[in-house]
């Protein structure tokens, strides 16, 4: 997904070392600016650019048109248009008006590179509406869409009367509709049912329709084709306490943390056929740290789970049990560790020359000792990307492991030449053959710093 704008025209560090991976070479020489490709027509505040998606053109097979062969982004308006632009001209290519009456605000994946949801803002009582006594139900309303080409799913509403009284939240996921309720509750359904059995009429963009308007046109939008009167069949139901739930892995199951406040800081991986606990299923860190830890199933469809705290990363596998495979147990794959002083004296002797024990361990994440900030998973090279910090004097060094994916091995450990400011938010990606850095600076200003691999002629084989 396309982030808030950031300025990228900053200047890149000078790098003079090179760091070989694989028989690829890191190297930045002097100083050099971005080249900037194009730039989108100035536009007022009331049409800015709210959420952006990027869509890459499939190659297994021939579309109809030119254009939709090559990637686009697909751009969602504050004044309530949905465009298609060229991803390398900036040109539009197709533009969508959504609706008049419903105000949409953010952009999703349902399957990735395939079916996305455009989501309204959360519907509130007006003032008027209060002091009539009228109950407004509506919590917001999603258009579904297919890509390549786009074509309409449907627009659907969620009902409070449907879904209760208690829903907060909607979001779409892998063919799932969830629904998250302020009692801490997740239920699910299937999408595919919802289509088939409340789709009231099939439409299709720039269209006539019986309510004698063209489909996705101004000023008349998408009318609400998906209409559920009643609640779907509730696929799976969990009640947590916190960061909500996490479904995937080999065999399904699921991630949650119980609700109830003596399971906080454990996350509990459980078999979504029974609910079953798996053997070894209560994942707890026991890291004394000011930011919590953070689980996550392995983007690499591999089935496996990362738990990362601020000085382990566990690479976790979901297991049939020994002459049981309904029963599940949760096995260690590999772990990696920070490297840490345990030299520090726990007694101390003061100028008087009294001894004074240590009455405080210090922290899990203490800036004087390496810490882990980020896992990432680069699909082509098959590499997990690890941030760790270490603060030298009065600010924090950041280096870039790169790790075998199989195996945890460390591969190489690329310095990043600019400061880290834990102060100031940072984001690092890792694609195959380029590090970018971008961190928020003062007055709310970004800088990117960018890293390229290049092989160098010694390398060849």
């Amino acid at each position: 997904m396309v982030q808030n704008s950031q300025r990228f025209g900053a200047r890149l560090p000078s790098l003079s070392s090179l760091m070989k991976v694989d028989g690829y070479t890191l190297i930045i020489t002097g100083v050099a600016t971005a080249e900037l490709l194009y730039e989108l027509p100035k536009a007022p505040r009331t049409e800015k650019i709210e959420d952006a998606l990027l869509c890459q053109c499939p190659l297994d097979k021939v579309l109809p048109n030119a254009s939709d062969q090559k990637s686009c982004l697909l751009v969602l308006t504050a004044h309530n248009w949905l465009y298609r632009l060229s991803a390398d001209t900036g040109k539009t290519l197709e533009r969508i008006y959504l609706s008049s009456v419903f105000k949409f605000r953010s952009l999703g994946w349902d399957s990735s590179q395939e079916t996305l949801y455009v989501r309204s803002i959360q519907s509130k009582q007006t003032t008027l509406e209060r002091q009539a006594g009228v109950n407004n139900n509506i919590l917001m309303h999603l258009a579904v869409f297919q890509v390549f080409p786009l074509e309409l799913v449907g627009m659907l509403e969620i009902n409070k009367k449907v879904f209760g009284k208690t829903a907060v939240d909607v979001l779409l996921s892998q063919g799932v509709l969830a629904v998250s309720h302020s009692s801490k509750h997740v239920k699910l359904y299937s999408f595919e049912y919802i289509v088939n059995k409340f789709r009231i009429e099939k439409l299709s963009l720039g269209q006539q329709c019986e309510m004698k308007g063209i489909v996705g046109e101004a000023p008349y939008g998408i009318p609400v084709n998906i209409h559920i009167h009643e609640c779907p069949p509730v696929l799976f139901e969990m009640s947590y306490f916190e960061n909500g739930v996490q479904i995937g892995g080999h065999p399904w199951h699921y991630i949650y943390t119980p609700n109830h406040k003596r399971h906080r800081g454990t996350h509990h991986i459980c078999s979504i056929t029974d609910g079953a606990l798996a053997k070894n299923g209560v994942q707890d860190m026991k890291c004394d740290s000011l930011e919590a830890d953070w689980i996550f199933f392995h983007p690499d469809d591999s089935g496996r789970i990362i738990h990362a705290g601020p000085s382990t990363i566990n690479v976790l596998k979901i297991m049939a049990e020994t002459g049981c495979d309904w029963k599940y147990e949760i096995v260690t794959a590999f772990s990696i560790t920070a490297a840490r002083d345990h030299s520090a004296p726990q007694v101390m002797v003061t100028s008087s020359g009294r001894a004074v024990k240590r009455r405080f361990q210090l922290l899990d994440d203490d800036p004087a000792q390496q810490t882990f900030r980020m896992v990432k998973y680069e699909d082509e090279l098959d590499l997990l990307a690890v941030v760790d910090i270490t603060q030298t004097e009065d600010e924090g060094q950041a280096h870039l492991r790169l790790h075998d994916n199989k195996t945890g091995l460390l591969m190489k450990r690329v310095p990043l030449k600019e400061p880290w400011d834990v102060t100031y938010s940072h984001e690092v990606y890792f694609d195959r053959d380029t590090i970018i850095h971008t961190v928020q600076e003062k007055n709310n200003s970004f800088c990117c710093h960018v890293y390229k691999m290049k092989r160098r002629p010694s390398d060849e084989p």
